[in-house]
């Protein structure tokens, strides 16, 4: 009996001592901790932190508050990423790892949420409110306010594919559907492939918004949200998800409406020697304003997005008509650098102005949305934060286009298709990287970062210290769950 006292005794003392001290981050974590940890983390959020399967983006520790890219109400979910489909996605590749039960369960929570919110027309808004009468009262007394969000200052009701608020939620529903066969996904998904073919113009291009609205005027410049828009990914992101859906249902309508939207690519360069593109274009293809720091004006960092995006068309459909735009506007970004010192930190301006070819700039004055002042100058000095002079290494974009040009129609294709296969590809997971996730996992299921908000979204935001707030970020879950799920693939084909 002495000989088992002190055999107890000593394992509580290897017990107290294991606690005490940190676990080796050195040591290769077992599979179990990792399936544990991630279990772990995905009940918290699904079963603790979700509002009826749909998430923000941000979250305090202690769930108070919550911010999509503003502040966010209690009954509010985003369905722009980072968000409700972020979430979603990352459950998914979790049940085709392990095979959980839970996580499909949890995946589809998130679907439901998304069908909840779906517009009748097909599409999405930028979020979800459970609250159907609050939504416009939260636009009255919040989101109209919020200076620098103009998106937000006027409610709609309508959808929009800006920042992948209806891709993003249709490409989700599709990849659930392709792992379920569930029809209840299928329907939803077909409404909004539908809505995406529905919304196209006869040119091929996308308008931000739709349906159709022209009813906002904003710093005495006509509603933007009907031009043909290649800002914040519009045309890209409806090209790629058609070609998907394609892909894996056959209707060779999407197909066909994605050439069109590559086509439009063509159509829209200006003429030389200016060409480039601009973020947004009038129904006569001529600039337009977008938001009210967002001149008609050609925009380099577009242009470069717009060379690349068509490289990837040539690779996809082996036409080299879509590499005939990209020489000129290769000139026309070698033409527009304004600074060669490489001290200094940029190369080119955003904006240029049509015709000139001068630098554009914006400068912002004022203190909120009532008494606010923008306006666009040649002068660098004291700029407003959007759009500011950056970086473009046009040597390297023209030594890709270069390379790009020399495949032929064949090898382009064989590069395209070896290229999305190797992004199917497992990276190598260090085990110390793992071993710090799951150690940083707190008790409750939450990985708690330090990120910051505006202190007054009714004020100058950049003028306004940021209030730093210690909570629970959609990115860092993604991000340390994707670790995880690549860690265990990992160990899988090590057997």
């Amino acid at each position: 009996m002495r000989n088992f006292n002190r055999s107890v005794l000593s394992f509580a003392v290897i017990c107290c001592i294991l606690l005490l001290y940190p676990r080796n981050l050195s040591a290769e974590p077992a599979a179990r901790e990792v399936l544990t940890a991630m279990k772990k983390a995905s009940d918290f959020m699904a079963n603790t932190v979700s509002n009826r399967g749909g998430y923000v983006s941000r979250y305090s520790a202690d769930l108070t508050e919550k911010w999509g890219e503003i502040q966010a109400l209690p009954s509010q979910i985003m369905v722009q990423p980072p968000g409700t489909t972020t979430v979603g996605m990352i459950f998914l590749e979790a049940y085709k790892t392990t095979g959980d039960s839970d996580y499909i369960e949890y995946a589809r929570r998130a679907a439901n949420a998304l069908i909840w919110g779906q517009h009748p027309a097909g599409g999405w808004h930028y979020l979800i409110d459970f609250d159907m009468q609050g939504i416009r009262k939260w636009y009255e007394e919040f989101a109209s306010k919020c200076w620098g969000w103009e998106e937000y200052l006027h409610y709609y009701g309508n959808c929009t594919f800006d920042d992948d608020a209806t891709t993003a939620p249709a490409k989700y529903l599709l990849e659930l559907y392709m792992v379920t066969l569930d029809p209840r996904y299928r329907a939803p998904l077909i409404r909004a492939l539908d809505f995406i073919l529905e919304s196209q113009y006869p040119n091929g291009a996308w308008p931000q918004r739709y349906p159709l609205m022209d009813e906002h005027m904003h710093g005495g410049h006509p509603d933007y949200t009907s031009c043909y828009t290649f800002n914040d990914g519009v045309i890209k992101n409806n090209i790629m998800i058609l070609l998907e859906a394609r892909n894996k249902l056959g209707n060779e309508e999407y197909r066909k409406a994605a050439l069109r939207g590559m086509d439009f690519y063509i159509i829209s360069q200006l003429p030389e020697p200016q060409a480039g593109w601009a973020d947004q274009y009038d129904m006569d293809l001529k600039p337009a304003w977008g938001r009210s720091y967002e001149p008609p004006a050609l925009s380099s960092g577009l242009t470069a997005r717009t060379i690349s995006d068509l490289e990837t068309f040539y690779m996809i459909t082996g036409n080299r008509k879509y590499l005939k735009p990209i020489p000129g506007a290769l000139d026309w970004l070698e033409n527009a650098v304004i600074n060669t010192d490489p001290a200094i930190n940029y190369t080119h301006a955003y904006y240029y102005e049509p015709g000139t070819n001068r630098p554009f700039y914006t400068h912002r004055e004022g203190t909120c949305v009532e008494d606010e002042r923008y306006w666009h100058d040649y002068d660098m000095n004291n700029l407003y934060p959007y759009g500011p002079p950056y970086v473009l290494q046009v040597r390297g974009i023209r030594d890709e286009y270069e390379r790009v040009k020399s495949l032929s129609p064949e090898d382009a294709k064989v590069e395209y298709e070896a290229g999305r296969k190797a992004s199917l590809n497992i990276p190598a997971v260090e085990p110390d990287e793992v071993a710090e996730i799951i150690s940083n996992l707190d008790e409750r299921g939450a990985w708690i970062t330090e990120f910051q908000v505006p202190q007054n979204y009714f004020g100058d935001v950049f003028k306004t210290p940021w209030r730093t707030v210690r909570g629970i970020e959609v990115q860092v879950f993604q991000r340390n769950m994707q670790t995880l799920v690549n860690y265990l693939k990992r160990k899988q084909l090590e057997k």
